[in-house]
């Protein structure tokens, strides 16, 4: 790996010597830096290559940042195969592999080849109105419907496969990936699925029926969510990772379902998910193995 690219999040508190320190220490191994437009800002320079060109001629994509600033990222280095190594300059950090505290011995090791990598799923989400696709989306995390802050109880009915599952009232619907079973799902009382599985989880947001509970299907299935709302003034919206919106009318419906091209994570090594779980849920426990 000898074409690096960065992206770092654009907020007040980022030192931006991180992003300086990090350019100098590739480029003294002979590395060539290729820095996202914005993240170039941060330390006085002028980039010549847009985002999408950085993903596209990197063999690597480092992101400094944390969950979000990594969801957005992989959006736009996915459809280029490119790996993501994420270093969390945040709190909680379920994506983002390494801290700072650790990230230059593992950059090392990564540069070396000595790391793995894990295809993370994307899902791909069609809004569909009067027969015609009108939205298309790919996300990591999950794919929400949900009520504005003034609109009442939604309706919504799911099917699967083209068969019928169940209709929802609800304050809204999470889609979620395995790897964004650990994001809003989990809040709504969602399974926390290993990043591995074949499986979509539908957990719904304060339902009315109490015997509404989350689902696990497989990762092979169509996901078709028709609203049936029939006031036209509510607001509902369909919040694609946290990061875009985009307004849902009575009649519309969502489909997703996996995506055909994955997302790349790098692998720190010497990390495994479990342990991942354990610091980020405060799990507590022996750390004695089992013969």
């Amino acid at each position: 790996m000898k074409k690096i690219g960065i992206f770092c999040k654009q907020k007040p508190n980022v030192d931006p010597t991180i992003v300086s320190q990090l350019s100098k220490w590739l480029e003294a191994r002979n590395c060539t830096v290729y820095l996202e437009p914005d993240t170039a800002v941060l330390i006085g320079k002028k980039s010549s290559v847009s985002k999408e060109e950085v993903a596209s001629k990197s063999d690597l994509v480092i992101v400094l940042g944390g969950d979000g600033t990594l969801l957005n990222v992989a959006g736009i280095a996915h459809p280029h195969k490119v790996p993501i190594l994420g270093v969390n300059l945040g709190s909680l950090g379920f994506l983002t592999e390494t801290t700072m505290e650790d990230f230059y011995p593992t950059l090392e090791q990564v540069l070396e080849g000595k790391c793995e990598i894990e295809n993370r799923m994307l899902l791909n989400a069609g809004v569909l109105r009067d027969g015609k696709k009108i939205a298309d989306f790919n996300v990591l995390n999950d794919i929400v419907i949900n009520k504005g802050a003034l609109a009442r109880i939604v309706n919504l009915e799911v099917f699967v496969d083209d068969h019928y599952m169940t209709s929802y009232r609800a304050d809204g619907l999470i889609i979620a990936s395995p790897t964004g079973s650990t994001a809003y799902s989990l809040s709504a009382g969602g399974p926390i699925i290993h990043p591995r599985m074949g499986a979509l989880v539908l957990s719904p947001i304060c339902p009315f029926a109490l015997t509404n509970r989350p689902i696990v299907i497989p990762d092979s299935s169509t996901i078709r969510v028709q609203l049936t709302t029939r006031n036209e003034e509510e607001d509902v919206r369909i919040t694609l990772d946290g990061q875009t919106g985009y307004s849902m009318k009575s009649g519309d419906i969502l489909e997703a379902k996996k995506a055909n091209i994955p997302v790349i994570l790098v692998q720190a090594p010497g990390k495994d998910y479990y342990q991942l779980l354990r610091k980020k849920l405060h799990w507590g426990g022996t750390t004695e193995k089992i013969s």
